[in-house]
């Protein structure tokens, strides 16, 4: 059993960030099929290195500790990472926080997957195992998703895992698919 927190996702599981990550997030974030749909993810590797030692490793703690109390998650992060379960490898990322710019509650579910393990559906198991583990234990009860208009991967990760189209969005100058999905 894993002293890190995890959830289970058929092919891959997420588990959260622990800082032997950091090579393979920063080279992740490095790829352009990543940065370009996430501008501001492609920071330097000591950049990242003190993001996830200072505030993503303890907002995951903060995060998990609230779900654990029955207490609301209000504006902490969960960043997890996407493991491949044959392999080991860190292939992506899938996080939940708030996004400004988006209505209320304006909490949002973003990801990442390398371009090597693209339209696998581990994207898509990853999204829906933590969208179940927002409604079932963290209080969550609606959640928001945003991609690019010309992200047609995100689009259709976003729409297999039964988000509702709300139209168009603009945040920060950029026009984005809204979609939203609320807890059953």
């Amino acid at each position: 059993m894993s002293p890190y927190f995890t959830i289970d996702c058929k092919d891959v599981f997420l588990r959260e960030y622990r800082n032997e990550d950091l090579d393979e997030l920063h080279a992740l974030t490095m790829q352009p099929e990543i940065h370009t749909f996430l501008p501001g993810w492609n920071v330097s590797k000591e950049q990242r290195a003190d993001w996830l030692a200072n505030y993503e490793i303890p907002g995951n703690h903060a995060f998990l500790e609230q779900a654990k109390e029955g207490l609301p998650v209000g504006d902490l992060r969960l960043r997890l990472g996407i493991v491949h379960k044959e392999s080991g490898a860190f292939i992506g990322w899938c996080c939940t926080g708030p996004k400004d710019g988006l209505p209320e509650p304006n909490r949002e579910v973003m990801y990442a997957i390398s371009k090597d393990h693209r339209g696998k559906g581990y994207t898509s198991q990853a999204v829906g195992g933590l969208t179940n583990y927002l409604f079932e234990h963290a209080g969550v009860e609606a959640l928001n998703a945003i991609a690019l208009p010309y992200n047609i991967g995100s689009i259709k990760v976003i729409q297999r895992c039964g988000f509702v189209y709300r139209g168009q969005i603009e945040i920060e100058n950029d026009t984005y698919e809204h979609y939203t999905l609320n807890k059953r």
